[in-house]
């Protein structure tokens, strides 16, 4: 069950306790709060999160790769990609970590197969028809009630089923729905030894003119700052939501991606400013969040003949919040060497995402570990949840 919410109330802000769920959610004013950020067409995290340490690594990415003069300082071990300045912030400042070897339950290399199972959170392919956050709505229950909001003009996959979620659709400017067509084509062509590339190529053209036109990407960075800090400003309402989902696309770099710069850095700009807005807009509860950057699945590690990469398996996770606790990489690190690559091709997998997700609302909004296993994450007892990152 989905609410719309105008965007004239969305720059108001001035939405009733009894829209939200009156009285209850006017004794949740210090509530918890969760924002999910779906990063769809399946993000390097070879290049947001270059390995400094790892012998492999330049050798794979050749002229894309992330250089340890241009990577943004985070440890010893690991950098981040220059265009995630606010992200490196809040990493110096104890509140953000990331996850550089984390991959869904499943290993499929198709966006829409990947994201269904990202969202459902199932055990098997189209093993659920709701989504994961849906159900944790849901579980919560009235002991420690929660309302969930998707920044877009229909609720993602993660949000539907029978509990009861808003939308709020910020208008042109920022459009997530924008690159489901294009996702559509570049699974049905990505195994074409002519199409794929050609397609590749394509959009790769037509996104170096919307550069250079000021068309749709990348988008101004106040666009995308002012779109983050007015979703936030819901989350920080009194009586507004403890729980949002928000889609950023354009991940599918297969072809020209770029090093510091091109497609992907565009991206992560863009990424990166939501994260800042989100943490301008909720102001005192920013120190009451988690923010949880996902994609689909990772790229793979070699560079290919077109200057991209392909569709891999794991990819790197980003947590930021002022609930996080402090700390270093979350998981292991498989290392880049032909022998530890899953497949011989993709970053291999040390995390299951269900893992981190699971741990979070546990820890961060009170879930019970029976229902995590059972009833938001079906049949998922043996992906033993991440704890103590709140």
């Amino acid at each position: 069950m989905t609410q719309i919410l105008s965007r004239r109330s969305a720059m108001a802000l001035g939405v009733s306790a009894t829209f939200f769920g009156g009285a209850a959610f006017a004794a949740e004013t210090q509530s918890r709060k969760l924002v999910v950020i779906i990063c769809r067409g399946a993000m390097d995290g070879l290049s947001v999160s270059p390995p400094a340490n790892d012998a492999d690594y330049l050798a794979l990415r050749g002229p894309i790769a992330i250089t340890p003069d241009k990577a943004l300082p985070l440890n010893a071990d690991f950098g981040l990609h220059p265009k995630l300045a606010n992200f490196q912030k809040l990493a110096l400042a104890g509140q953000a970590r990331i996850a550089p070897a984390i991959a869904i339950p499943l290993r499929v290399r198709s966006h829409f197969e990947a994201q269904d199972d990202l969202e459902t959170g199932g055990a098997a392919l189209y093993g659920a028809s709701t989504g994961w956050l849906n159900r944790t709505v849901s579980a919560l229950g009235s002991s420690r009630p929660a309302r969930a909001l998707a920044v877009a003009p229909s609720a993602p996959l993660i949000l539907r089923g029978p509990a009861s979620t808003d939308t709020w659709s910020p208008g042109g400017k920022f459009n997530p729905s924008a690159n489901r067509l294009t996702t559509i084509l570049q699974d049905l062509y990505q195994q074409d030894p002519v199409l794929g590339p050609a397609l590749a190529k394509g959009m790769a053209v037509e996104a170096e003119a919307n550069m250079v036109n000021g068309a749709s990407a990348p988008l101004k960075a106040n666009d995308v700052k002012d779109f983050a800090t007015g979703a936030a400003r819901f989350l920080s309402n009194p009586n507004g939501p403890a729980i949002a989902v928000i889609s950023v696309d354009g991940f599918d770099t297969h072809a020209n991606q770029g090093a510091a710069e091109g497609q992907l850095a565009n991206r992560l700009s863009s990424l990166d400013q939501v994260i800042g807005g989100l943490q301008q807009g909720l102001g005192e509860d920013w120190g009451r969040t988690i923010v949880i950057a996902v994609t689909e699945f990772g790229r793979t590690a070699r560079i290919n003949g077109t200057h991209g990469t392909d569709h891999g398996t794991a990819s790197t996770m980003l947590l930021a919040g002022g609930a996080l606790k402090p700390g270093g990489i979350i998981g292991d690190w498989p290392g880049l060497a032909p022998q530890k690559l899953f497949e011989n091709r993709d970053t291999a997998p040390t995390l299951d995402v269900r893992q981190v997700f699971k741990g979070v609302l546990i820890d961060h909004l009170g879930l019970d570990r029976r229902k995590a296993d059972t009833q938001v994450f079906p049949d998922s007892s043996d992906a033993r949840p991440i704890m103590g990152l709140v």
